[in-house]
């Protein structure tokens, strides 16, 4: 049955919470173009799509970030003050702080204790039978983390750490009670961070000067004063709570080793092809739907008016599926990657341009390795799939297969690992 034609003069929030990750593509079809004016929260907005129409969003001589955030998602995902919200010298400030931890030295550490602590949990896994990945794989990369940033966990938190980390990315995009959730869970989390950042500054604790609590409790605000601990605790927040939703992408990995196995055996003896295999994953797979700034100043860009304080949303996914910068989009296929051709602004999974001026994720090689190791050690892993439903639920945000991926991990590991 045809999908009805949308009807651009709506309000299109319902729609877009509904199905957040495709929506935009099908207004921007039904239109055929990249540029679509319609509604959203009651805003006139314009909605992009594809590789150009990202080069506009990512100028902020066009495109301001601050204060466009919508504010339930600036209140659970990404905090109040941090450096998503803003622009010009103050953002590449912060993305420099950023930019100091990511180091391939840093990175690989991080990957090792990633590793170490998987190693730790298959046991437990593997008493239990059987796991959700989503689920089980969340305390893991809590503790690699926290233990990388030289955070703290006190004997008998972590379920409650792992719960509030997980609430900050898995929550905020819904409505009601599990919304609300993630609003407590953010004021939690910005808690206990300022009282790490406020030990750190009185003595108390003294991690690594190469950590992320050290730099974000030594962090500097323009005029030389050190950042509000609350300001801080949400930076340093913005380090763990990324790392803990990679979770999405190892699920992701986890399917695409199921569905795709002849390229999967290839990654397993080919590092190249393993990496292209990670990228081609981070395309395919839904992770973070849009992002939303604000006209700067008025401009046109083919044929569309933007009027200064006009809301524009970028959608990512659709970019990263759009058959102008993709050739079948809707096929796996990580031979794509393997020239290491990956345009800033068409292969925009954590956003877009550059990693130090703008507001692509300064992350990405944390999700990469993390990505990488996880693959290495499902194949050293035994498990089977139980009968479930791995089809993708695109109205979950973040989405996931419908069973979370269910694994019955065996007790014996074998040199073939998953199947």
């Amino acid at each position: 049955m045809a999908r009805p034609r949308p009807s651009l003069h709506l309000d299109q929030t319902l729609a877009l919470l509904a199905d957040p990750y495709r929506h935009i593509s099908h207004l921007c079809e039904e239109a055929s173009s990249d540029a679509v004016e319609t509604h959203f929260m009651l805003k006139q907005t314009t909605c992009l799509r594809g590789r150009d129409a990202a080069q506009v969003f990512y100028d902020e001589d066009h495109i301001s970030r601050a204060g466009a955030m919508p504010a339930p998602i600036r209140r659970t995902l990404v905090g109040e003050g941090g450096v998503q919200g803003l622009d010009g010298d103050p953002h590449r400030a912060r993305k420099r702080l950023f930019m100091s931890l990511m180091s391939p030295t840093r990175v690989t550490q991080l990957g090792e204790l990633f590793e170490a602590e998987w190693a730790r949990a298959e046991a437990a896994w593997a008493e239990a039978h059987e796991i959700v990945l989503y689920d089980a794989i969340q305390p893991v990369l809590t503790r690699a983390v926290c233990a990388w940033a030289g955070v703290p966990v006190e004997p008998g938190e972590e379920g409650q750490r792992v719960s509030q980390l997980r609430a900050l990315f898995d929550a905020a995009g819904s409505r009601g009670p599990r919304h609300l959730w993630s609003r407590h869970a953010r004021r939690q989390v910005d808690a206990w961070l300022a009282s790490i950042v406020e030990q750190i500054r009185e003595g108390q604790l003294s991690p690594g000067k190469e950590t992320a609590a050290h730099v974000w409790a030594s962090a500097r605000d323009e005029a030389g004063e050190l950042l509000p601990p609350k300001i801080a605790a949400v930076e340093l927040a913005n380090v763990l709570r990324p790392t803990v939703a990679t979770s999405v992408y190892i699920v992701f990995v986890a399917h695409a080793v199921h569905a795709h196995p002849q390229a999967a055996d290839r990654a397993v003896s080919d590092p190249v092809f393993r990496r292209a295999f990670v990228q081609e994953v981070r395309r395919f797979y839904p992770f973070f739907p849009a992002v939303i700034g604000r006209v700067r100043a008025p401009f046109d860009w083919r044929g569309h008016a933007f009027p200064e304080g006009r809301q524009v949303v970028l959608d990512l996914y659709g970019t990263n599926h759009d058959p102008a910068v993709w050739d079948n989009p809707g096929q796996f296929r990580p031979d794509r990657f393997l020239a290491g051709d990956e345009n800033p602004f068409g292969f925009i999974p954590q956003g877009g341009g550059d990693h130090l001026a703008g507001h692509r994720c300064p992350g990405e090689w944390i999700v990469i390795e993390l990505m990488q190791r996880a693959f290495e050690l499902l194949g050293r892993t035994d498990y089977r799939l139980p009968e479930q439903d791995l089809e993708i639920d695109f109205r979950r945000l973040p989405a996931l297969p419908k069973s979370g991926f269910r694994m019955a991990v065996l007790r014996e590991p074998t040199a073939g690992g998953g199947a």
